[in-house]
């Protein structure tokens, strides 16, 4: 097998375990991307992969069984700049920022006040 057929089928597996993560590049501009994963998606998570607020986030969608369609910034080229368009949409530099059926949550304090006022559940259509 050649080592491009082999990096191909290395990609499809990290894919595959990866799940609704995305850590391909965007064919589009940042901004039409961060707004693409927004309205797409019932839950879209921006996140860096190492960051603990960010798995208490997918934690907690994970007790709810729900998944997220994350997109882990720290392993994108450009992360900074999706990064930068999240500033311009909801003022904030810090991660995660999770939205809910194109509305903005905030980040893990928010989303766990979220699920003990109800407003999460209430948002997925979930008891």
């Amino acid at each position: 097998m050649s080592l491009e057929l082999l990096g191909c089928a290395a990609i499809a597996a990290v894919a595959v375990l990866l799940g609704n993560v995305v850590v391909a590049e965007a064919s589009t501009s940042p901004s039409a991307f961060v707004q693409n994963v927004i309205y797409s998606n019932k839950i879209a998570i921006f996140s860096k992969s190492y960051c603990p607020y960010c798995l208490r986030a997918k934690r907690i969608f994970s007790e709810l069984h729900e998944q997220p369609f994350v997109v882990e910034l720290d392993l994108r080229d450009d992360g900074a700049q999706i990064q930068s368009v999240l500033l311009d949409i909801v003022g904030r530099t810090t991660v995660p920022q999770i939205f809910v059926n194109g509305k903005h949550i905030g980040g893990s304090d928010d989303l766990k006040a979220a699920v003990l006022s109800g407003q999460l559940q209430k948002l997925l259509s979930i008891s």
